[in-house]
């Protein structure tokens, strides 16, 4: 099985960019859903974006338009491409391997990694 590093966060003022990365110790090429997901203090971890194989994305009405999901499959790593960056997206943020549960929602299907701080203050 695969292992998930996350990378990329810090400290950023309001209206601000970051990328995240997120590195495989193997390969991703027949993996065929990926996503990102964050958990702020005090709320449940949330799925913010997800990516197929196919390179259809999907995003949550929170992040949309604002953030960009990709994967390169020769590097191992998914990126998420944070732009316009808020308070409110101020979290830890996740990467991880996708499937569906019985009632046909993305679900993770790997344990969590360490996950990568977002602050987003000015």
């Amino acid at each position: 099985q695969v292992q998930l590093v996350e990378s990329g966060g810090g400290l950023v003022q309001p209206g601000g960019s970051l990328r995240l990365s997120c590195a495989a110790t193997g390969s991703i090429f027949s993996i065929n859903a990926m996503g990102w997901y964050r958990q702020a203090p005090g709320k449940q971890r949330e799925l913010v974006a997800s990516i197929i194989s196919g390179g259809i994305t999907n995003y949550a009405d929170s992040v949309k338009g604002r953030f960009t999901i990709s994967r390169d499959n020769a590097k191992n790593t998914v990126y998420l491409q944070m732009n316009s960056l808020k308070p409110e997206d101020t979290a830890v943020y996740y990467c991880n391997v996708l499937g569906r549960s019985l009632g046909g929602t993305w679900t993770y299907l790997r344990p969590w990694g360490q996950g990568t701080q977002v602050t987003v203050s000015s």
